[in-house]
């Protein structure tokens, strides 16, 4: 593995194979750095929509569809992490 997660990038993982019904994946092989989505771990548009109410009924933030920044935010799991605590402060 190429980072480690932290443990808030780890609970965020666990969510994320939770919230996606991932059954391939266990959420310490979600490399911090890796993209999430695309062809590491097939998750696609529908998926981030499931995952942002996900995280907004988890963390209470608010991720918007129109949000130009998304692609960075959803880019891995240490940016969304980052941008969840920046959210949630």
């Amino acid at each position: 593995m190429s980072a480690e997660q932290t443990p808030s990038e780890r609970k965020l993982a666990e969510l994320i194979v939770e919230s996606l019904n991932l059954e391939d994946i266990e959420p310490e092989e979600i490399e911090p750095e890796k993209p999430l989505f695309g062809d590491e771990y097939g998750l696609d548009s529908i998926d981030a929509l499931e995952l942002a109410l996900a995280i907004s009924k988890t963390y209470g933030v608010q991720l918007r569809a129109d949000d130009e920044k998304n692609r960075h935010v959803f880019a891995n799991l240490r940016s969304l992490n980052a941008h969840i605590e920046s959210l949630s402060g």
